[in-house]
């Protein structure tokens, strides 16, 4: 009787890479209604406030949320680095998905290109948001790790956001 093999295992013997090895899976629950979590996430005025990690700011130059739209901005870091960005939305479900490409960087380093998902689910009375970064091979993702420190990063982003939300949920931050 002939040996089966698994979906993982044919891809290994064709050396091709499971998915989960090229991705980072980061998930957090927001104390803030689904409604108001897409919004701090899609409204530019609002993204300025809290996108990236710990020190940074960000400056938007363009954002278009639907499919084929671009969003460009820079990010500012406490080392006056810049980080020029370049997404283009693929797929926008609103209040529920999010989904674009990104080119961009350090300015003058070699380009970073990856696929995010974000998914926005109403949980236990909050919001939560599940993000997916998809590179395109598992060194791709491990060089993002090392040279952008993107775990850290995207953790301290949720943190910043959770902060914004608090703020703003609480009637103690003007909204915008």
């Amino acid at each position: 009787m002939p040996e089966r093999m698994g979906v993982a295992e044919k891809s290994a013997e064709r050396g091709l890479e499971d998915a989960s090895e090229r991705e980072i899976v980061l998930s957090r629950v927001f104390d803030a209604p689904r409604k108001m979590v897409w919004e701090a996430w899609t409204d530019p005025k609002q993204v300025a406030l809290w996108w990236g990690p710990k020190g940074f700011t960000t400056t938007i130059e363009e954002m278009d949320v639907r499919p084929g739209g671009v969003w460009k901005l820079v990010m500012h870091g406490p080392d006056g680095m810049e980080y020029l960005n370049k997404y283009v939305f693929l797929d926008v479900v609103p209040y529920e998905r999010l989904a674009y490409t990104l080119r961009g960087g350090r300015a003058g380093s070699r380009e970073v290109q990856f696929e995010k998902t974000a998914i926005f689910e109403d949980d236990a009375g909050g919001t939560r948001v599940t993000m997916r970064l998809t590179f395109a091979s598992a060194e791709a993702r491990d060089q993002n790790v090392r040279d952008y420190g993107s775990i850290e990063g995207a953790k301290q982003a949720f943190e910043r956001l959770a902060e914004y939300l608090a703020g703003r949920f609480s009637g103690k931050m003007a909204t915008v």
